[in-house]
């Protein structure tokens, strides 16, 4: 497998060394020592993205803009290869090159609220570079990925094929979902208000997918796969669902899921200091709606796919879906009590 897609770049392996790279849940990815050169070497899940030349497509319209409108601008995207393409295929897999970003690093769980400033102004500086690319150019690399709409439906039509014991073990959960159908009505509302544009998002906020330098300071964003047209609330609520809690969505004793606000109001001053002056006053009403909007979707997400005899999450244990979606209900529920406490108006 090396020696083909790494003669694609003019490499050879027995110049290289190759080891699996970073923590990743969707493509395999390897890091390469050439000589005095790093690079990132990623194999694409065609099973979640379907359209693997969509993704390069994205990519490489973006590196065009950036490059003539911000050339300092740090953006790792894939190298070509001698035959000037961006992809590699060999035995029905798409593998692609990227350098690695020496000097940096990433982490995984935000533990102080300095990081969780800077990957949301990361964020937010990757989207105010691209306030006057035109987001229709872009293709739609996961179609209807942040679709509230569509998640309930896929909800509704959860509850009306779920076998009885299922049902009947997760009546709280589905109750809960159903009192907090405002939070879909608001996403109704916001498809239909001209005032909120579709923007470039990059869709995938956690802390992960930002580099930063040897003093915790942000250089930019990573794992592109997912940049397409959306709504900034994606971006903003996605930090606020994985950023927030110490404790993550596989969590299960439920008391260790709590709201920081100090980190909450990182990811505002951080995203803010990059997109304040870019946003509409419609959008900047929604930012802290944004968090609402994310969990909730994820919750019923998580509780859909249990309804479903988990069909799409990969579980380790029975009920591991539903534990999923208690985790993130309770985070609502905790986010909401923390808005209420600020006197944050959310919608």
């Amino acid at each position: 497998m090396f020696p083909k897609i790494l003669a694609a770049y003019n490499l050879n392996t027995d110049d290289c060394t190759i080891a699996p790279f970073g923590s990743g849940l969707i493509n395999h990815t390897w890091k390469i020592r050439c000589n005095d050169e790093q690079y990132i070497l990623q194999c694409i899940n065609i099973a979640v993205f379907k359209s693997p030349q969509a993704i390069a497509d994205n990519l490489l319209a973006l590196q065009k803009y950036l490059h003539a409108t911000t050339p300092g601008y740090l953006f790792p995207t894939p190298l070509s290869t001698s035959d000037n393409t961006y992809l590699v295929i060999d035995d029905g897999r798409y593998y692609r090159l990227l350098p690695f970003v020496k000097n940096s690093h990433s982490v995984d769980v935000a533990t102080e609220p300095s990081q969780a400033f800077e990957a949301a102004r990361q964020f937010g500086k990757f989207s105010r570079l691209l306030n006057d690319f035109d987001a229709s150019q872009l293709k739609y690399t996961l179609p209807d990925f942040h679709n509230l709409s569509l998640r309930a439906q896929q909800f509704q039509s959860a509850l009306k094929h779920a076998d009885q014991e299922r049902l009947n073990i997760a009546s709280t959960e589905i109750e809960a979902i159903k009192n907090y159908q405002d939070i879909t009505q608001t996403y109704v509302d916001i498809t239909k208000n001209a005032t909120i544009p579709l923007r470039v998002i990059h869709h995938d906020t956690k802390i992960n997918n930002v580099l930063f330098d040897a003093d915790d300071k942000g250089l930019c964003v990573i794992d592109l796969d997912t940049v397409m047209p959306g709504y900034y609330i994606s971006d903003a609520g996605d930090m606020m669902r994985t950023y927030l809690s110490p404790a993550n969505e596989e969590e299960q004793e439920l008391d260790k899921v709590c709201i920081r606000e100090d980190y909450l109001k990182a990811i505002h001053d951080g995203y803010m200091s990059e997109m304040r002056d870019v946003l509409t006053p419609a959008e900047k009403a929604l930012f802290y709606y944004s968090g609402k909007f994310m969990i909730y979707m994820q919750a019923m997400r998580f509780l859909t796919d249990y309804l479903n005899n988990d069909i799409y999450y990969h579980t380790t244990y029975p009920g591991q879906n539903l534990k999923r979606a208690q985790n993130q209900l309770r985070l609502l529920s905790e986010l909401m009590k923390t808005y209420q406490r600020l006197g944050v108006d959310t919608q």
